[in-house]
C-alpha cells in the first residue's frame, strides 16, 4: 500500500511509519521536519500544515491510506478534502468523552463533548483539546470514503514526548530496593496504558484490513499498584512504595497527571475513575495486541539512558521528600 503519514518524526506517528516500512509498504511522511527524523526508507516531504497550502508533491498523489494524529480541525479538514478517496485512520483521544468519572465506557456507550470546529490554542484553553478532536473525528467520518477513528488513553514507551510514564522507570530504577518512593492515591485505583508501538502495529494492521468505525485504543485495565509493580519488574528493582492519599497530595500542592510539580499518572478520585478505565474488549477483538508493561518499562528506561535530554516530568526528589516526610 501507499501510506501517507501526516507526521512521522515523533513517537506514535514515527512508530506507525516504521511499522509500515517493516511490512513492505511505501511510506511518505509529511511534517515540518523540526521535531526529529523520519524512519530510514520513508520519503519525507516538508509541510507546515499551518500554511494552509498542500505541497504539490503531496496534493498530486493518490494514497491508499492517510494516517493523521492532528488536533487542529482546519488541518484535518484540508487533508480529508485533498484525499477524500483514501482510507483515513485518525488518531483521536479518550479526551473526546464528556464523562471522565464512569468506568467501562466504549464508543457505543460514551457521550462526546460538544465539537469545537474552530482552531483554538489548547495552551490557553485546555478544554478545547478534546472538543477539537471531536470536530476532527466528525470531519473524517463525514468526508472520507473510508475511515477509522482510534481513541488512545495514556500512551507509553520509548520516545514518549510527554514525560509522564518516563518518570516511573527512572524514579524506581534510581530508588533501587531500599529507598521509599512516593505513590499517589490508592494501589487499588484502576488505570490502563498502551505502548505506542502496539498502537502503531494495530494502526497498520487495521489499515491493511480496511477496518472502519471508532475504537478506544486502550490496554486492559489494571490497578495502580499492579502497574507500578510491573514497571519495577521491568527495571529490575523491588521498591518500597509509600502510598499517600489524594487529599493529602492536594493539600501539599502536588499536581495530578503531568507537569513539573506533578506526581505522574496520579488522578483525583472519583472524578477521574473512568478516564483510564475504558472497556478494551472491542479493541482487543478487533486485532489490538498488547505487550506487558514490564517490557515497556525496560525499553523506556533503555531509551532514556541512551538519549540525553529525553523528556521527563514530575516532582523533584526534594519535593517528593517533603511530602514523604509529612507522613
Amino acid at each position: 500500500m501507499r501510506i501517507l503519514v501526516l507526521g512521522g518524526s515523533v513517537f506514535l506517528s514515527r512508530a506507525v511509519a516504521q511499522e509500515a516500512l517493516e511490512r513492505g509498504h511505501e511510506v511518505t511522511c509529511a511534517s515540518r521536519g523540526r521535531s526529529g527524523t523520519v524512519p530510514e526508507g520513508a520519503e519525507h516531504v516538508a509541510w507546515d500544515r499551518s500554511t494552509r497550502v498542500v505541497p504539490p508533491a503531496l496534493a498530486s498523489q493518490r494514497w491508499d491510506v492517510v494516517v493523521d494524529v492532528a488536533r487542529t480541525p482546519s488541518w484535518v479538514r484540508r487533508s480529508v478534502t485533498t484525499w477524500p478517496e483514501a482510507h483515513h485512520v485518525f488518531v483521536s483521544t479518550v479526551n473526546v468523552y464528556s464523562d471522565d468519572a464512569t468506568p467501562g465506557q466504549t464508543p457505543s456507550r460514551g457521550a462526546l463533548r460538544p465539537a469545537q470546529h474552530a482552531d483554538v490554542d489548547p495552551t490557553t484553553d485546555p478544554d478545547a483539546y478534546g472538543a477539537m478532536k471531536v470536530a476532527c473525528e466528525e470531519i473524517v467520518l463525514a468526508g472520507a470514503a473510508r475511515s477509522l477513528v482510534l481513541r488512545p488513553g495514556l500512551l507509553i514507551g520509548p520516545g514518549d514526548p510527554s514525560g509522564r510514564f518516563t518518570y516511573w522507570p527512572t524514579r524506581l530504577a534510581e530508588a533501587g530496593d531500599g529507598e521509599p518512593v512516593l505513590a499517589g492515591g490508592s494501589p487499588r485505583d484502576v488505570v490502563q496504558v498502551l505502548d505506542a508501538r502496539d498502537l502503531a502495529t494495530w494502526v497498520v494492521t487495521a489499515a491493511e484490513r480496511r477496518l472502519t468505525g471508532a475504537y478506544d485504543a486502550v490496554g486492559p485495565t489494571t490497578t495502580a499498584g499492579e502497574l507500578l509493580a510491573e514497571v519495577a519488574a521491568g527495571v529490575g528493582v523491588t521498591p518500597r512504595l509509600r502510598w499517600v492519599a489524594s487529599d493529602r497530595l492536594e493539600a501539599a500542592g502536588v499536581q495530578p497527571w503531568s507537569g513539573p510539580d506533578s506526581l505522574p499518572l496520579w488522578l483525583p478520585r472519583p472524578a477521574y475513575d473512568g478516564m483510564l478505565a475504558h472497556d478494551a474488549t472491542p479493541s482487543l477483538a478487533a486485532g489490538l495486541v498488547v505487550r506487558p508493561v514490564a517490557d515497556s518499562a525496560r525499553d523506556t528506561l533503555a531509551w532514556l539512558r541512551a538519549t540525553p535530554g529525553a523528556p521527563t516530568t514530575g516532582l523533584t526528589r526534594e519535593a517528593e521528600a517533603v511530602v514523604l516526610a509529612a507522613g
